[in-house]
C-alpha cells in the first residue's frame, strides 16, 4: 500500500496567471510531483524487501533516492501552499501577519534585506535547487537555505515555511532561461498567511524538541 499520496492543488491551474501559466502548474503538479511520490513509496517497497532478504547491496542509493523522493514531494507540498492568486507584497499587521513581519525583521533586519537573501539565494542555485525560508529552533531564528535538489545543503532540525522552486521544470516554459525573472515574479503570488501559519507551527513544534541533554 502506497504511503504517500498526491495532494490535490489548492486552486485550478489558471489561478496563479500570469506569474505562472496553467500548463506549467499542470505539468509540474501532475507530473513532477507525482513522480516524486512515485519515486518514494517505489524506494519504500524496495528498502522493505531488502529487509526482507538481507540484501544490503544498494542501501546506499536507496536511502539517497528516498531523501531526493521524499524530500521533493515534502518541498513540494509546501509550495503549492505557499501561493495563491491574491498574495504578494510582504507581511503586515493589519493583515493578522504581524508576527511574521516582526521575525523576519529580526532575523534579517528588514523585509528588504530578508526579500534580497532569499531572491539571490534562489536565483543563484547551480543547477537544480530551492530557496527557503525556514524556521532554526535551536536560535529561534528564521534563516534562509539554498537547497541543491531537493535534500541537499539542509540544516538539520530547520522547518521549512516558505519555498521557491528554482528547478527549470518549474519556469522553463515560461522564463526560458532567465531563472531571476521567474524568481522576481515570484514575489507577486505569496501567500504570507500560509507562511505565518507555517511560522506559529513550526515555532510551537520547535519548543518541543530535545536537542541536547
Amino acid at each position: 500500500m502506497a504511503i504517500y499520496t498526491l495532494p490535490e492543488l489548492p486552486y485550478d491551474y489558471a489561478a496563479l496567471e500570469p506569474v505562472i501559466s496553467p500548463e506549467i502548474i499542470e505539468l509540474h503538479h501532475d507530473k513532477h510531483h507525482a513522480a516524486y511520490v512515485k519515486g518514494a513509496n517505489d524506494t519504500l517497497e524496495q528498502l522493505a524487501e531488502a529487509r526482507d532478504k538481507d540484501a544490503w547491496g544498494s542501501i546506499n542509493g536507496l536511502e539517497k533516492n528516498l531523501a531526493f523522493h521524499l524530500s521533493g514531494h515534502i518541498l513540494h507540498s509546501i509550495y503549492w501552499h505557499n501561493m495563491t492568486g491574491d498574495g504578494g507584497g510582504e507581511p503586515l499587521e493589519k493583515d493578522g501577519t504581524g508576527e511574521l513581519a516582526d521575525a523576519i525583521a529580526e532575523s534579517f533586519g528588514s523585509f528588504a534585506k530578508f526579500k534580497a537573501q532569499l531572491t539571490k539565494a534562489s536565483a543563484t542555485t547551480q543547477g537544480s535547487g530551492w530557496g527557503v525560508l525556514a524556521y532554526e529552533p535551536i536560535s529561534g531564528r528564521l534563516v534562509v537555505e539554498q537547497i541543491y535538489d531537493h535534500q541537499g545543503n539542509v540544516g538539520q532540525g530547520s522547518t521549512p515555511i516558505l519555498v521557491f522552486d528554482a528547478w527549470e521544470h518549474a519556469f522553463y516554459l515560461q522564463y526560458k532561461n532567465q531563472k531571476v525573472d521567474f524568481i522576481e515574479a515570484m514575489w507577486r503570488v505569496v501567500n504570507w498567511q500560509d507562511v505565518a501559519k507555517r511560522h506559529l507551527a513550526a515555532k510551537q513544534a520547535g519548543n518541543n524538541l530535545i536537542l541536547a541533554p
